[in-house]
């Protein structure tokens, strides 16, 4: 270990901090078993800088930069040489403690692989190293040039070189544009520091627990942005401790608060703070330090009800005194960060505040003791559009959970408007709306019917002169409707979205007995697809999940409960086959009738783990054996919840699966191919390799369906028919891999192993093989968090940070979201390998 990694070590307390110490390690470099990684913190100690670090002789040579990098080559950035850092620093995340050293908020701003120009430990030891980097955000060639400026340390310039990737400061600021991580959802604010005694407590604190605190609140500086928590649609009301409040028909509003600066925001980021200046006031009469509400803006009508269309009016006439903000949640107040404190809490402070401060036109929204079916039945009596239900004990999330559900009364979305008809009769400026709605899947404009009532000759003027400046030659739709419907149609650019309620969809996709209720601008029109409401599958599952994993229905007991699994969450064995418990109607399908690997982690993921394909001296009840006559072994089957929450209780963690049931195991009815980075690459090089994988697959005829790995990859899984035997399809994935090596050898390996993968993605082919598996959907790994493998949608892979995304604390959340959509086309998939994909691949027919 060289001597900086000394200094790094005697720096620190890991008895107090998170931070990876550092240990005795070989030296890795160029061209060893990895490429060459850097890393950039966001680093919020006594002052926010940025950490540039480069891997070199087996540590990470760290620089800290003050104003962070720049992709101008005019603007010298100072980075002032620090202690060299351990190799695993590089995805450290978290929290330094107060009083010790770099003590503050730390995030992984961008990472990815560093490609040196001449000679690194040369060019390092003269002070000019000249490079290329391949981040999620940064690019190109850059230069960290020594400086002879006197100090106590080592300063140098890290300078932008000319070329595709550069950009004027003045034009783009990367570090404004891009300021989250890229590893989690994490974000530092780049604002002055707030002495610790300027921190004010809540002025009206909350109800509290015995203990006098608020389990979950910590001291924080107030977010620049903080997103909304969004509520799944669902079909019935779920079981469990729920609180009940009114859906109000409106625009969801969020007010930031920061001393006098009061801002409101559209859930989509857009300041309204000029179209609600009444309502702003009211906020910052509130007398509060600093703040995040949550809330949504009404208009009522003469029975109190809200009319989306008065709203609108109000808007259009700027009349913000007829203007409502009922206020539902409070996540940030006074200095501290209450996202993680459980929903009834956060609402007793906001409650307690507002009735303190009462104002006209800020409200509080009352949650109602009935139960939910019948408040549901009074408020679609009242002509109300629902109810929204939130999970007690539950913490604030800026992304659609299951913690939040709505309850709605009829149907009721927007739609994007797509053309309208000339007026007909007495009626002016214009007759109908034609609608349309993004398809799910192809994401194609298609459409969705008329609407034609709803509107008086006020908002026939007012929506007409929004029409007129989107008129296009043509429609947007895929499916445009013909003969008479289109007749006299004029066609419009598809921006504009209308809030329509309706009876009922037809089988062809369009809307019956439609009523116009207002123009919508607060979300984007390529969003919008058809709201359908989802059975609350987790709900029941977890509902049934208790704490023997009783959906084995209490056959199966859980012995060392507490035993910890995994020490990085905690997470014990219980929690482990509560979880399995509480998906076992995702990944039971994908278990049936094929041969199961397991791996088992007794002494958990840190200790040894065996990788066992029998079931032989295990005692798993429900488990179903086949005879060894195919593979030389017995082989097992888990069909189940008795025998899945049996093998956890064997101290299972992972289950991978064969491409083959026992419909015919002699013929696969899959194949996988598994794409496995160079550690050190970003997620960007990932997001590449999907999207050319994929191609490669379609240019061939063949649709595949996606999944995280749970690691670091994505698995394509591609269906077939049962016609080909092991060794035929295990050949013809060996020879698209190969296909795609030879065409891009600077991206693909088709060797396997650490070396052949340097800076590359090796495709692994070898899961294609009889008796090999591949990680099953649903199931989690024996990785720090316990990782969950997850079906995507294609475009979902740039959108997420890593194949790790997921895990078996939170992917219930998307599981409420979009359960087993993104593959439930597979079942159906009929394809097969042609003689004609085996000669466009180089295989002999």
């Amino acid at each position: 270990m060289n001597r900086n990694l000394d200094d790094y070590n005697r720096m620190r307390d890991f008895s107090a901090t998170s931070e990876p110490a550092a240990v005795k390690r070989r030296g890795k470099k160029a061209g060893a078993d990895h490429a060459l990684q850097f890393c950039i913190q966001k680093h919020d100690a006594s002052h926010l800088h940025y950490d540039f670090r480069l891997e070199l002789d087996g540590a990470l040579k760290s620089w800290a930069v003050p104003k962070g990098p720049s992709l101008d080559p005019k603007v010298k950035r100072l980075a002032v040489h620090v202690e060299d850092h351990p190799l695993d620093y590089a995805t450290f995340e978290g929290h330094i403690p107060e009083g010790h050293y770099g003590a503050g908020d730390v995030i992984v701003w961008d990472r990815g692989v560093w490609i040196p120009l001449e000679d690194p430990q040369k060019a390092y030891a003269k002070g000019k190293l000249k490079f290329e980097l391949q981040g999620e955000k940064l690019g190109g060639v850059w230069n960290l040039v020594r400086t002879h400026m006197p100090g106590k340390q080592e300063q140098w310039f890290l300078i932008k070189h000319q070329d595709a990737a550069a950009r004027p400061q003045s034009d783009y600021d990367v570090l404004v544009a891009e300021p989250d991580s890229v590893l989690s959802e994490r974000t530092l604010v780049d604002k002055p520091k707030l002495d610790a005694r300027q921190v004010k407590p809540l002025k009206q604190p909350a109800r509290k627990p015995a203990s006098g605190k608020l389990v979950g609140a910590h001291k924080a500086r107030i977010p620049a942005q903080l997103k909304p928590q969004l509520a799944t649609l669902v079909d019935s009301a779920p079981a469990g401790d729920w609180s009940y409040e009114i859906k109000f028909d409106g625009y969801r509003i969020m007010a930031r608060i920061d001393h006098d600066d009061v801002q409101l925001f559209t859930r989509n980021g857009h300041d309204w703070t000029h179209k609600l200046p009444e309502q702003a006031q009211a906020l910052a009469a509130l007398g509060l330090e600093s703040a995040w509400l949550d809330g949504e803006v009404v208009v009522t009508n003469e029975n109190g009800i809200p009319d989306f269309q008065a709203l609108q009016n109000a808007f259009d006439d700027s009349r913000s005194s007829d203007i409502l903000y009922y206020l539902f949640d409070l996540p940030y107040l006074n200095g501290v960060d209450l996202r993680e404190v459980p929903v009834e809490e956060r609402r007793a402070a906001l409650a307690t505040i507002l009735k303190a401060h009462k104002s006209p036109l800020l409200r509080f929204s009352e949650a109602f003791d009935e139960t939910p079916e019948a408040l549901l039945n009074s408020a679609c009596q009242m002509q109300m559009e629902g109810l929204i239900g939130k999970r007690l004990g539950s913490p604030y999330v800026s992304r659609r959970s299951s913690d939040w559900i709505k309850l709605k009364c009829k149907h009721r979305q927007e739609f994007v408007i797509v053309g309208y008809t000339d007026p007909k009769g007495s009626r002016s400026a214009f007759g109908a709306l034609l609608l349309g709605l993004h398809d799910r899947d192809s994401g194609e404009l298609r459409y969705a019917g008329k609407v034609g009532t709803g509107f008086n000759e006020a908002t026939l003027k007012t929506v007409l002169a929004r029409l007129k400046p989107l008129r296009a030659k043509k429609t947007a739709l895929a499916n445009p409707p013909v003969g008479f419907e289109a007749k006299g149609v004029h066609w419009l650019k598809p921006n504009l979205l209308a809030e329509v309620a309706f009876a009922e969809m037809t089988r062809e996709g369009s809307v019956r007995h439609a009523v116009f209720h207002g123009l919508r601008d607060d979300k984007p029109a390529r969003d919008i697809t058809e709201e359908r409401a989802k059975p609350m599958k987790t709900s029941k599952a977890q509902a049934t999940a208790p704490s023997q994993a009783g959906l084995a229905d209490g056959k199966v007991r859980i012995t060392h409960p507490d035993r910890v699994i995994d020490a990085s969450s905690g997470t014990t064995k219980m929690q482990l086959a509560e979880y399995y418990a509480s998906v076992a109607e995702w990944i039971l399908p994908q278990l049936k009738d094929r041969p199961v690997a397991l791996v088992r982690a007794p002494d958990g993921i840190a200790g040894e783990l065996f990788f066992q394909k029998n079931a032989e001296h295990l005692a798993i009840p429900g488990i179903r054996t086949l005879d060894k006559e195919l593979t030389g072994q017995p082989m097992m089957l888990i069909n189940n919840a008795e025998s899945l929450i049996g093998a956890v209780q064997m101290s299972t963690v992972e289950l991978h699966t064969w491409n083959a049931t026992t419909a015919d195991l002699e013929k696969p009815d899959r194949f996988v191919l598994d794409l496995d980075p160079d550690p050190a690459l970003p997620w960007k090089s990932m997001v590449e390799a999907t999207a050319l994988t994929l191609t490669v697959l379609e240019e061939l005829g063949l649709r595949a369906f996606l999944k995280t790995s749970g690691g670091k990859g994505i698995h394509l899984v591609v269906p077939l028919i049962r016609k080909h035997g092991w060794d035929e399809v295990k050949d013809f994935s060996h020879a698209i891999v190969s296909h795609m090596a030879k065409q891009l050898p600077e991206r693909f390996s088709a060797v396997s192993g650490p070396k052949n993968r340097v800076g590359r993605i090796f495709i692994d082919y070898l899961r294609n093989g009889l008796g090999a598996t591949t990680i099953c959907a649903y199931a989690a790994r024996t990785r720090e968090g316990l990782p969950v493998s997850v079906p995507l949608f294609v475009d979902e892979v740039k959108a997420i940070k890593g194949g790790n995304q997921w895990n078996i604390h939170n992917v219930h959340e998307r599981l409420a979201d979009v359960g087993d959509e993104p593959w439930a086309d597979m079942k159906k998939t009929r394809q097969s390998i042609t003689v004609e994909m085996r000669k466009r691949v180089g295989l002999k027919t």
